[in-house]
């Protein structure tokens, strides 16, 4: 493997950058680096790692001639342009889990605070006061707790809530009933959210559709004298409108850490005697920061020395058990693409991936990365990670199909593509862990594909072999291995030569000219 070079931004732990000196990288330690710095320093490095502070816009991935992965060292992504990065084929990675307790913890902290006072109690006493009746609280046992967004944070925040003897309820769309019966929340709308929580505390991914997803809508739903908490994003409330809503007295409360700028401008907000405010700190304890930069690092190391590729946010996660799961069909599915691309001229129409028997069992997304990065090489150079997207730019349109039955086999890939009407097809599968290309344009066949391979339609007749054996020869070319397939005796056939090197094209056209002989292509793996 070539040197690997690491540019850690943001003062990430010694705790993670040792892991990849460790395994043999060369790694740069910086602070915050300005946008502008950073994409002068970029062409050097093979990785960036930062936490939030650290910008990734457009104009710093443009000028990442080399870089492979950006990982962030926490999880929220909003400071990295993923279009950008994936357009240029660069894995952008995240560390979700390292800071879960941490920020779930500042949660709950904010929502005590929020019952009992607490800052506000501090404060005057601090001046010198001894004020109790004006720091009144309420108990959390018995209230209602609406969670949006029931990821690891959220689940978590409900156990907490449940201890506290809250109810609690959850919205997220993309779980179901089984994923949090075990955290004692009950799924409902957002609107039914909204209208039953004491208590709406965020924990989302800031995105175009969660910005700021708390409308004027849902609060108008929202009972008098809720509390609003955001530990999660920056942007998901409009602080202008929870100003309003709080100076109209339907918000009682709410406790903010993080914002759509930072440091924030919404400075009418912040003097509300009823807002609690802290500078981003969800993440912000020792133990989170270790967390995440071991973490982030530890599958840097993985994605590059390992081909295991965890917690990516633009690719198709491959960990050990997809790994062990599909093992050698992920280097088949590339030379699957290879292979079918250099059997016609010009980019195809359309590629249809059709999966068969075992291998539907679980994810195929990380195999069809793998085929259409080796199907687009041919073309231009990209990675796992844009190669579909530059295949849906140049038009070729994509289809993917499970079957449940291989026949024969216990897995089957089989790919189809029609260059200018002319259809063609490959199916390959794994035979003793060895990848097997086992049908050619609906002949059996059975070739291993590396190296160079011969494919010739032909007649089935005697004298062709012959042929083609007697100008391998003269052209000092040895046979590695043959594999011939037909029909029907004495109709259409295709002979498929593993070749020991590269034959010119001379010499291909010298086999192409012999009488039954259809069509010859060589192909290189």
């Amino acid at each position: 493997m070539d040197k690997i070079y690491v540019l850690a931004a943001d003062n990430i732990e010694k705790e993670g950058t040792q892991l990849l000196r460790d395994a043999g990288f060369t790694v740069e330690e910086r602070g915050k680096i300005p946008a502008d710095e950073l994409a002068t320093a970029i062409p050097s490095y093979d990785v960036l790692i930062v936490r939030s502070a650290t910008k990734v816009p457009a104009s710093v991935i443009e000028n990442a001639a080399r870089l492979k992965i950006i990982g962030r060292a926490g999880v929220g992504i909003d400071n990295v342009d993923v279009a950008a990065a994936t357009a240029r084929g660069i894995i952008v990675m995240n560390a979700p889990e390292g800071n879960t307790l941490s920020a779930a913890e500042h949660t709950l902290g904010l929502i005590l605070c929020l019952a009992r006072k607490i800052p506000q109690a501090v404060s005057s006493v601090k001046s010198g006061k001894w004020d109790r009746k004006s720091y009144m609280g309420t108990e959390l046992y018995g209230k209602t707790l609406g969670i949006i967004g029931l990821g690891r944070i959220g689940r978590r925040v409900a156990q907490y809530g449940q201890a506290l003897g809250m109810k609690i309820l959850g919205y997220d769309p993309f779980v179901s009933i089984e994923d949090v019966q075990m955290f004692g929340v009950s799924l409902v709308t957002l609107e039914g959210l909204c209208r039953q929580a004491d208590i709406i505390t965020l924990h989302l991914p800031l995105t175009d559709q969660t910005r700021g997803i708390l409308g004027e809508g849902l609060f108008n739903l929202m009972k008098p004298g809720v509390w609003i908490v955001n530990v999660a994003r920056g942007g998901l409330i409009d602080e202008g409108l929870l100003y309003r809503q709080m100076v109209s007295g339907k918000v009682a409360g709410a406790a903010i850490d993080v914002f759509a700028q930072e440091p924030p401008t919404c400075k009418e907000l912040l003097a509300l005697d009823n807002v609690i405010a802290t500078p981003h700190l969800g993440a912000s304890t020792r133990e989170a920061q270790v967390n995440v930069a071991r973490d982030i690092c530890k599958q840097v190391v993985d994605a590059l020395t390992r081909k295991i590729v965890r917690n990516a946010v633009n690719v198709p996660q491959i960990d050990e058990d997809i790994l062990g799961r599909l093992g050698r069909f992920l280097s088949l599915s590339e030379k699957m693409g290879q292979f079918i691309s250099q059997m016609g001229d010009g980019l195809p129409d359309s590629i249809s991936i059709e999966y068969a028997g075992d291998i539907t069992d679980g994810d195929v997304r990380p195999l069809t990365a793998y085929l259409l990065k080796g199907f687009m090489e041919k073309f231009q150079q990209v990675t796992y990670v844009n190669a579909q997207l530059v295949l849906r730019e140049k038009g070729v349109r994509l289809h993917e199909l499970r079957k449940e039955s291989a026949g024969e086999f216990s897995s089957l890939i089989t790919v189809a593509t029609s260059f200018n009407n002319s259809d063609v097809s490959v199916a390959g599968t794994v035979v003793a862990n060895a990848p097997k290309i086992v049908k050619i344009d609906g002949f059996d066949v059975e070739a291993t594909p590396e190296g160079y391979l011969l494919v010739c339609h032909n007649d089935d007749r005697p004298g062709i072999m012959g042929h083609i054996g007697t100008i391998l020869g003269k052209a000092s070319v040895n046979i590695a291995s043959m594999t011939l397939g037909r029909r029907e005796k004495g109709g259409p056939a295709i002979t498929v030569l593993n070749l020991d090197q590269e034959i010119s094209e001379q010499t291909i056209n010298e086999i192409g000219k012999f009488s039954g002989i259809r069509s010859t292509r060589l192909v290189k793996l």
